[in-house]
């Protein structure tokens, strides 16, 4: 409480500050951020377009919203910066709203071709195939992001992403053990909170929660931390990866 009123007192520094007094309902100092990360929320979302966004694109307008939102539902406990969170959120959003033009223009397409001839109906057939091309481009670059948004988190933890890789768990029911075991962890509030702030998995205490010996959690430290680490981010498409591993 002090420290929330000590900020209150002195003009924010970092982003971080910032944004806790926005969430703590400062409007004037969101519109202060948003006006001055304009240029970020215009780069996030020609990276996807392809091409230069300016202000008085219907693209910027959605990168404005998810920077928005960005804003509200940022916690650092994500374990990533606002903005790398943001550059995700960003990217995200505008694919979205790309998909339901591509749609829209789709259904037009199927409608037209009922009375046009058999040369525009291939066209038609053409101009899906570009849309899905464009659809499985963007899906790769956003998974290599996460990749490489996941990796410089491990590098705090001392960790890298070849180093999970290589010594994740070989069967499939010790992977799932696993993972089990990293969604206790970040279940328990003060369990989180001793790994991200020692960097070290609480082994003691997590050997009394689960039917594991302490030999199998020390042996998977390594990709129990990896694990948690991508629970708590904003990890989706490897939070697919899991989800397909705990349901196999």
């Amino acid at each position: 409480m002090l420290s929330l009123l000590f900020l209150s007192k002195r003009k924010p520094k970092t982003i971080e500050e910032k944004i806790t007094l926005i969430q703590q309902g400062d409007q004037k100092l969101r519109d202060e951020l948003i006006h001055d990360y304009k240029p970020f929320i215009a780069k996030s979302v020609s990276s996807v377009c392809k091409r230069y966004i300016n202000e008085s694109d219907d693209e910027f307008s959605i990168g404005l919203i998810a920077f928005n939102e960005a804003i509200q539902k940022f916690s650092t406990e994500r374990g990533s910066s606002l903005l790398s969170f943001a550059d995700v959120l960003i990217k995200r959003r505008v694919i979205d709203y790309i998909r339901q033009q591509s749609r829209a223009v789709t259904i037009s397409m199927d409608f037209e071709s009922e009375f046009q001839d058999e040369e525009h109906s291939r066209s038609s057939i053409e101009d899906e195939l570009s849309i899905e091309e464009f659809r499985r481009k963007n899906e790769e670059q956003l998974r290599k992001e996460e990749i490489i948004q996941f990796q410089k988190i491990l590098e705090d933890f001392g960790l890298s992403f070849n180093e999970i890789v290589d010594q994740a768990p070989k069967h499939a029911d010790a992977r799932k053990n696993a993972i089990e075991v990293a969604k206790l962890l970040i279940e328990n509030e003060e369990l989180k909170k001793q790994l991200l702030e020692k960097k070290r998995l609480p082994i003691k205490q997590l050997e009394k929660m689960v039917h594991l010996s302490r030999k199998t959690i020390e042996r998977n430290r390594k990709y129990i931390i990896a694990i948690a680490i991508v629970f708590m981010g904003d990890f989706v498409y490897l939070k697919d990866y899991l989800k397909g591993v705990l349901e196999g």
